[in-house]
């Protein structure tokens, strides 16, 4: 049975495209993704994203629990500030990305990617043995509205809510137009911007609301099309494709959040702290096409003749206009910035070239 967001109602009176989506009924698209993608890039656009999961841990063994099972240290996550890692299993792969927040003593909010909620659960309490901490799924009780570009500050402003020193990367307890909402200044598409986190009852007034006063900033729904070039555009990583089971975080380029002091021990750490020291067989590169040719998920990449690899992720970018990718090859010296490499597009090959990633400026940081 496909499951649907509390909003589902809302985007299928705006006219969206709906589909199926880790086994939620979404909306792809309302008008166009290219308009949608730049409505974000210049304005400010509004998504659900409830189908993500929200999971409450709790308990005097909390911090301890959390610390065992992701690469981040958590014991060094501050009050009311969020922490992005992984989910390993013992081989270092990715069961799940998560972004954890710390909401109190011994109190924590993480969110999980909504393919993943169960998987994530199941490896969780698997490891809570011996330890004091509660296990809270409450997905099915949230919603989650991300507001997202350049003017999602002044439309959170115009609603109410003060966000002078709130940073990148925080939580908060707010209440905007009148409803009591946990805001993170955090998103998925490489723009500024807010997700709010609102008890079920109170979405569809908040939607309402959102779309309502953003209107002087030319804010419009926006579906998952739109979420997905946007993230590759800033290189943020879909679980699924660009993460796996079989992937650690450093082949996928996220050795910028393993801490490599960390004392306490932690599913896979051996593997991870190994091939931080000793390198990598394969890793993640970004890709321009050299021609019309847009290299899709799955599609074999070649270097002299060779298939070293396969993408992962591709689309034409509207911000460029370019077509971008991401892909895992062998880590050879060879295959670096400026390399020339080939992707085998219905049985031909064509150029592209290894560029750097994100593929446009990101501009999410407030510090």
């Amino acid at each position: 049975m496909v499951k649907e967001t509390y909003l589902h109602d809302k985007h299928v009176a705006l006219g969206a495209k709906m589909v199926d989506f880790a086994g939620w009924h979404m909306p792809v698209q309302y008008s166009s993704i290219i308009e949608e993608h730049k409505t974000v890039r210049e304005n400010v656009g509004l998504f659900d994203v409830s189908h993500m999961g929200e999971v409450f841990v709790s308990g005097k063994d909390a911090t301890d629990f959390l610390n065992k099972i992701v690469p981040q240290d958590i014991t060094k996550l501050d009050y009311e500030k969020a922490v992005y890692c992984q989910l390993p299993n013992n081989n270092g792969g990715l069961i799940d990305d998560l972004i954890i927040y710390k909401l109190g003593i011994e109190y924590y909010l993480v969110i999980c990617n909504a393919s993943r909620i169960d998987e994530d659960l199941n490896w969780i309490v698997r490891n809570k043995r011996g330890m004091n901490v509660k296990i809270d799924n409450q997905s099915h009780n949230y919603s989650l509205l991300a507001i997202q570009g350049p003017k999602a500050i002044d439309l959170i402003k115009k609603m109410g809510y003060d966000i002078e020193d709130q940073k990148s990367f925080t939580i908060k307890p707010a209440i905007i137009d009148g409803i009591k909402l946990l805001a993170s200044r955090t998103g998925y598409t490489g723009e500024d911007g807010f997700e709010l986190l609102v008890e079920n009852e109170y979405s569809e007034i908040l939607w309402d609301r959102i779309l309502s006063e953003g209107q002087e900033f030319g804010i419009k729904p926006i579906g998952l099309g739109a979420r997905d070039t946007l993230r590759l555009e800033a290189a943020l990583h879909l679980y699924g494709n660009d993460l796996d089971e079989t992937t650690t975080p450093i082949e996928a380029g996220l050795s910028w959040s393993v801490p490599k002091n960390k004392q306490a021990d932690y599913n896979g750490k051996a593997v991870i702290m190994n091939q931080i020291e000793n390198g990598i067989d394969k890793k993640l590169i970004g890709l321009e096409m050299l021609d019309r040719n847009i290299a899709r998920h799955g599609y074999d990449v070649y270097f002299n003749n060779e298939k070293v690899g396969h993408i992962t992720s591709g689309c034409v970018s509207p911000s460029t206009g370019k077509n971008i990718a991401l892909a895992y090859v062998k880590n050879i010296k060879e295959i670096c910035t400026g390399s020339k490499i080939q992707v085998m597009i219905r049985e031909k090959l064509h150029d592209a070239m290894v560029v750097k990633r994100p593929f446009v400026e990101k501009r999410n940081k407030v510090k």
